[in-house]
Protein backbone atom coordinates (compact mmCIF):
# COMPACT_ATOMS: atom_id res chain seq x y z
CA UNK A 1 0.00 0.00 0.00
CA UNK A 2 1.43 3.64 -0.93
CA UNK A 3 1.95 6.24 1.78
CA UNK A 4 -1.19 9.07 1.46
CA UNK A 5 0.21 12.49 0.25
CA UNK A 6 -3.21 14.13 2.06
CA UNK A 7 -0.81 15.58 4.69
CA UNK A 8 2.45 16.16 3.31
CA UNK A 9 1.51 19.76 2.48
CA UNK A 10 2.27 21.98 -0.43
CA UNK A 11 4.93 21.22 -2.94
CA UNK A 12 8.31 23.75 -2.19
CA UNK A 13 8.04 26.74 -4.63
CA UNK A 14 4.79 25.97 -5.86
CA UNK A 15 1.39 28.92 -5.72
CA UNK A 16 -0.01 27.00 -3.01
CA UNK A 17 3.22 26.91 -0.97
CA UNK A 18 3.16 30.71 -1.53
CA UNK A 19 0.39 31.34 -0.43
CA UNK A 20 0.45 29.29 2.94
CA UNK A 21 3.32 31.24 3.61
CA UNK A 22 1.83 34.58 3.36
CA UNK A 23 -0.85 33.20 5.49
CA UNK A 24 1.26 32.46 7.99
CA UNK A 25 3.00 35.86 7.55
CA UNK A 26 -0.48 37.43 8.16
CA UNK A 27 -0.99 35.43 11.37
CA UNK A 28 2.57 36.06 12.48
CA UNK A 29 2.01 39.88 11.90
CA UNK A 30 -1.55 39.87 13.52
CA UNK A 31 -0.34 38.45 16.86
CA UNK A 32 2.87 41.12 17.38
CA UNK A 33 0.97 43.59 16.68
CA UNK A 34 -0.03 45.47 20.15
CA UNK A 35 -3.61 45.53 21.07
CA UNK A 36 -3.39 48.69 23.32
CA UNK A 37 -0.31 50.32 21.20
CA UNK A 38 -0.39 53.73 24.12
CA UNK A 39 -0.33 51.14 26.98
CA UNK A 40 1.56 52.24 29.55
CA UNK A 41 1.58 56.09 29.02
CA UNK A 42 -1.05 58.31 31.90
CA UNK A 43 -2.57 59.64 28.16
CA UNK A 44 -3.39 56.35 26.78
CA UNK A 45 -6.67 57.22 26.50
CA UNK A 46 -6.50 61.04 25.05
CA UNK A 47 -4.10 60.02 22.74
CA UNK A 48 -6.99 57.36 21.85
CA UNK A 49 -9.53 60.47 21.73
CA UNK A 50 -7.26 62.47 19.82
CA UNK A 51 -6.76 59.73 16.96
CA UNK A 52 -10.15 58.25 16.60
CA UNK A 53 -12.92 61.31 17.40
CA UNK A 54 -11.64 64.93 18.15
CA UNK A 55 -11.33 67.03 15.41
CA UNK A 56 -8.78 69.68 16.50
CA UNK A 57 -6.76 69.68 19.43
CA UNK A 58 -3.03 69.92 20.78
CA UNK A 59 -0.83 69.38 23.61
CA UNK A 60 2.99 69.81 24.04
CA UNK A 61 4.16 66.59 24.32
CA UNK A 62 6.38 65.81 27.07
CA UNK A 63 9.67 64.47 25.49
CA UNK A 64 12.55 62.98 27.85
CA UNK A 65 14.91 64.82 25.83
CA UNK A 66 15.23 67.27 22.73
CA UNK A 67 16.06 71.22 22.63
CA UNK A 68 13.28 71.21 20.31
CA UNK A 69 9.22 72.14 21.40
CA UNK A 70 7.44 69.65 20.25
CA UNK A 71 3.68 68.93 19.92
CA UNK A 72 0.98 66.27 19.18
CA UNK A 73 -1.75 66.89 17.55
CA UNK A 74 -4.96 65.67 16.02
CA UNK A 75 -4.12 66.21 12.59
CA UNK A 76 -1.83 68.46 10.48
CA UNK A 77 -2.37 69.92 6.83
CA UNK A 78 -2.63 67.75 4.37
CA UNK A 79 -2.60 65.17 6.91
CA UNK A 80 1.01 64.62 7.35
CA UNK A 81 2.59 62.60 10.25
CA UNK A 82 5.09 65.66 11.33
CA UNK A 83 6.36 68.72 10.24
CA UNK A 84 9.03 71.29 11.56
CA UNK A 85 7.82 74.86 11.42
CA UNK A 86 10.34 77.14 9.62
CA UNK A 87 10.42 79.83 13.00
CA UNK A 88 12.91 80.58 15.74
CA UNK A 89 11.73 78.04 17.93
CA UNK A 90 11.27 75.40 15.09
CA UNK A 91 8.66 74.16 16.50
CA UNK A 92 7.92 70.36 15.93
CA UNK A 93 4.19 68.88 15.39
CA UNK A 94 3.25 64.99 15.46
CA UNK A 95 -0.15 63.98 14.15
CA UNK A 96 -2.66 61.32 15.35
CA UNK A 97 -4.61 61.86 12.66
CA UNK A 98 -2.65 60.19 9.30
CA UNK A 99 -3.08 59.48 5.51
CA UNK A 100 -1.22 56.42 5.92
CA UNK A 101 0.03 54.64 8.86
CA UNK A 102 1.24 51.11 10.09
CA UNK A 103 -0.37 48.08 12.03
CA UNK A 104 1.68 49.64 15.38
CA UNK A 105 0.95 53.12 15.46
CA UNK A 106 2.82 53.96 18.87
CA UNK A 107 5.97 53.26 16.50
CA UNK A 108 4.58 55.39 14.19
CA UNK A 109 4.03 58.30 16.44
CA UNK A 110 7.88 57.27 17.83
CA UNK A 111 8.83 57.30 14.32
CA UNK A 112 7.24 60.88 13.60
CA UNK A 113 9.28 62.00 16.94
CA UNK A 114 12.28 60.73 16.15
CA UNK A 115 12.18 62.39 12.47
CA UNK A 116 11.60 65.64 13.93
CA UNK A 117 15.03 66.13 15.93
CA UNK A 118 16.95 66.31 12.76
CA UNK A 119 14.21 67.56 10.36
CA UNK A 120 15.03 70.77 8.50
CA UNK A 121 12.65 74.01 9.62
CA UNK A 122 10.16 74.13 6.89
CA UNK A 123 10.23 70.83 6.19
CA UNK A 124 7.06 67.99 6.58
CA UNK A 125 6.73 64.26 6.75
CA UNK A 126 4.47 62.18 4.79
CA UNK A 127 4.51 59.46 6.09
CA UNK A 128 6.36 57.76 9.10
CA UNK A 129 8.09 54.73 8.39
CA UNK A 130 9.31 52.95 11.86
CA UNK A 131 11.89 50.59 11.74
CA UNK A 132 13.71 48.02 14.20
CA UNK A 133 16.08 50.92 15.21
CA UNK A 134 12.91 53.32 16.15
CA UNK A 135 12.70 53.55 20.03
CA UNK A 136 9.70 52.93 21.46
CA UNK A 137 7.14 55.96 22.47
CA UNK A 138 7.41 55.16 26.39
CA UNK A 139 11.27 55.98 25.98
CA UNK A 140 10.85 58.97 24.29
CA UNK A 141 8.43 60.34 26.46
CA UNK A 142 7.79 61.12 30.06
CA UNK A 143 5.02 58.30 30.32
CA UNK A 144 3.59 59.04 33.57
CA UNK A 145 2.78 62.94 32.86
CA UNK A 146 -0.53 63.72 31.38
CA UNK A 147 -1.14 65.65 28.48
CA UNK A 148 -2.37 69.48 29.11
CA UNK A 149 -4.65 69.50 26.09
CA UNK A 150 -6.10 72.68 24.17
CA UNK A 151 -9.34 72.20 22.45
CA UNK A 152 -9.88 74.38 19.31
CA UNK A 153 -12.52 75.85 17.50
CA UNK A 154 -11.07 75.89 14.70
CA UNK A 155 -7.40 75.08 12.48
CA UNK A 156 -6.24 78.92 13.01
CA UNK A 157 -3.41 77.13 14.47
CA UNK A 158 -2.30 75.31 11.53
CA UNK A 159 -0.61 79.19 10.61
CA UNK A 160 2.01 80.50 12.96
CA UNK A 161 1.27 83.35 14.79
CA UNK A 162 1.49 86.87 12.99
CA UNK A 163 2.00 84.90 9.34
CA UNK A 164 -0.94 85.74 7.13
CA UNK A 165 -1.40 82.42 4.98
CA UNK A 166 -1.53 82.37 1.26
CA UNK A 167 -4.95 82.12 -0.54
CA UNK A 168 -4.89 78.17 -1.32
CA UNK A 169 -3.56 77.95 2.64
CA UNK A 170 -6.27 79.65 3.50
CA UNK A 171 -8.78 77.89 1.81
CA UNK A 172 -7.58 74.46 2.90
CA UNK A 173 -8.01 75.58 6.39
CA UNK A 174 -11.75 77.00 5.36
CA UNK A 175 -12.46 73.73 4.28
CA UNK A 176 -11.39 72.01 7.68
CA UNK A 177 -13.28 74.41 9.57
CA UNK A 178 -16.40 73.04 7.54
CA UNK A 179 -15.25 69.63 8.88
CA UNK A 180 -15.07 70.49 12.33
CA UNK A 181 -17.55 69.21 14.90
CA UNK A 182 -17.99 71.11 18.28
CA UNK A 183 -16.04 69.65 20.83
CA UNK A 184 -14.92 69.73 24.35
CA UNK A 185 -12.52 67.77 27.47
CA UNK A 186 -14.67 67.64 30.54
CA UNK A 187 -13.18 68.64 33.63
CA UNK A 188 -13.85 67.25 37.03
CA UNK A 189 -11.86 65.38 39.95
CA UNK A 190 -11.79 61.59 38.76
CA UNK A 191 -12.70 62.77 35.13
CA UNK A 192 -10.07 61.93 32.47
CA UNK A 193 -10.54 61.69 28.36
CA UNK A 194 -14.22 62.22 28.60
CA UNK A 195 -15.21 63.68 25.70
CA UNK A 196 -18.52 66.14 24.86
CA UNK A 197 -18.93 66.15 21.33
CA UNK A 198 -21.80 68.09 19.10
CA UNK A 199 -23.12 66.04 16.17
CA UNK A 200 -25.95 68.87 15.25
CA UNK A 201 -29.52 66.89 16.07
CA UNK A 202 -27.33 65.73 19.42
CA UNK A 203 -24.68 65.47 21.46
CA UNK A 204 -22.52 62.60 22.88
CA UNK A 205 -20.10 61.95 25.61
CA UNK A 206 -17.56 59.38 24.70
CA UNK A 207 -15.80 58.13 27.18
CA UNK A 208 -12.18 56.64 26.62
CA UNK A 209 -11.58 54.06 29.73
CA UNK A 210 -8.37 52.30 30.90
CA UNK A 211 -9.91 49.12 32.22
CA UNK A 212 -10.03 45.78 30.82
CA UNK A 213 -12.56 45.66 28.10
CA UNK A 214 -14.25 42.67 29.68
CA UNK A 215 -14.31 43.62 33.45
CA UNK A 216 -15.85 47.27 31.85
CA UNK A 217 -17.85 45.71 30.23
CA UNK A 218 -19.07 43.44 33.34
CA UNK A 219 -19.49 46.68 34.98
CA UNK A 220 -21.17 48.56 32.67
CA UNK A 221 -24.01 45.64 33.05
CA UNK A 222 -24.51 45.56 37.20
CA UNK A 223 -25.25 49.33 36.48
CA UNK A 224 -27.42 48.94 33.61
CA UNK A 225 -29.81 46.26 35.19
CA UNK A 226 -30.35 48.65 37.83
CA UNK A 227 -30.98 51.85 36.05
CA UNK A 228 -27.76 53.44 36.78
CA UNK A 229 -25.97 53.19 33.09
CA UNK A 230 -26.25 57.52 32.69
CA UNK A 231 -24.90 60.93 33.48
CA UNK A 232 -27.93 62.30 34.71
CA UNK A 233 -31.03 63.69 33.19
CA UNK A 234 -31.14 64.18 29.76
CA UNK A 235 -28.93 61.74 29.06
CA UNK A 236 -29.54 57.81 27.66
CA UNK A 237 -26.75 55.15 27.18
CA UNK A 238 -25.89 54.85 23.26
CA UNK A 239 -23.77 52.17 23.19
CA UNK A 240 -20.07 51.73 23.33
CA UNK A 241 -17.22 50.81 20.92
CA UNK A 242 -13.96 49.35 20.90
CA UNK A 243 -10.58 51.02 19.54
CA UNK A 244 -6.90 50.37 20.22
CA UNK A 245 -8.20 47.50 22.99
CA UNK A 246 -10.07 50.30 25.28
CA UNK A 247 -13.89 50.23 25.45
CA UNK A 248 -15.99 53.56 24.80
CA UNK A 249 -19.20 54.00 26.23
CA UNK A 250 -20.98 56.75 24.52
CA UNK A 251 -24.00 58.65 25.95
CA UNK A 252 -26.44 60.59 23.91
CA UNK A 253 -26.83 63.89 26.02
CA UNK A 254 -29.57 66.55 25.24
CA UNK A 255 -27.61 69.35 22.94
CA UNK A 256 -29.09 72.24 24.41
CA UNK A 257 -26.85 71.65 27.38
CA UNK A 258 -23.14 73.18 27.64
CA UNK A 259 -20.44 70.39 28.02
CA UNK A 260 -20.18 71.89 31.90
CA UNK A 261 -23.06 70.87 32.69
CA UNK A 262 -22.13 66.85 32.26
CA UNK A 263 -19.24 67.19 34.09
CA UNK A 264 -20.63 66.11 37.55
CA UNK A 265 -22.81 63.58 36.41
CA UNK A 266 -20.04 62.21 34.52
CA UNK A 267 -17.23 62.10 37.73
CA UNK A 268 -20.63 60.76 39.86
CA UNK A 269 -20.82 57.83 36.84
CA UNK A 270 -17.26 57.63 37.33
CA UNK A 271 -17.45 57.26 41.08
CA UNK A 272 -20.11 54.54 40.45
CA UNK A 273 -17.82 52.59 37.99
CA UNK A 274 -15.50 52.21 40.19
CA UNK A 275 -17.64 50.86 42.58
CA UNK A 276 -19.02 48.29 40.66
CA UNK A 277 -15.57 47.15 39.40
CA UNK A 278 -14.45 46.19 42.44
CA UNK A 279 -17.42 43.38 42.94
CA UNK A 280 -16.47 40.10 41.62
CA UNK A 281 -19.65 38.17 42.54
CA UNK A 282 -21.22 36.44 39.51
CA UNK A 283 -23.83 37.94 37.26
CA UNK A 284 -27.15 37.52 38.38
CA UNK A 285 -29.76 36.49 34.86
CA UNK A 286 -30.77 40.41 34.61
CA UNK A 287 -27.07 41.51 34.75
CA UNK A 288 -26.22 39.17 32.27
CA UNK A 289 -29.27 39.60 29.86
CA UNK A 290 -28.27 43.29 30.31
CA UNK A 291 -24.74 42.77 28.89
CA UNK A 292 -25.79 40.73 26.09
CA UNK A 293 -27.78 43.77 25.15
CA UNK A 294 -24.44 46.42 25.27
CA UNK A 295 -22.73 43.72 23.59
CA UNK A 296 -25.01 43.72 20.56
CA UNK A 297 -24.84 47.35 20.86
CA UNK A 298 -21.08 47.45 20.33
CA UNK A 299 -19.07 49.02 17.47
CA UNK A 300 -15.46 48.04 16.51
CA UNK A 301 -13.37 50.72 15.01
CA UNK A 302 -10.32 49.18 14.86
Amino acid sequence: MGKSKRNSGPKPNSRRAELTAQRRAEREALAATPTRPFEGLAFECDLVAMREFVASATAPLPLTDGDRPTTIATVLPGAVGALVRDDEARHAFVAMQVQTFSADLSADVAASVEWTRTAEPGTSLPASSPSEETPALRDLVVADTPLEITVHKDFSWWVPEGVEPDAEVAATIERANGAILPSARLSADGVSAAWWVDAGDKAHIRWVRPEDEDALMIALARLSARGDLHVGEGSRFAGSFRTHGLLVPVFDLDPERHPDEWAEATAELGRRLDETLADTSDLTPDQRRARDGLRSRQVTLR
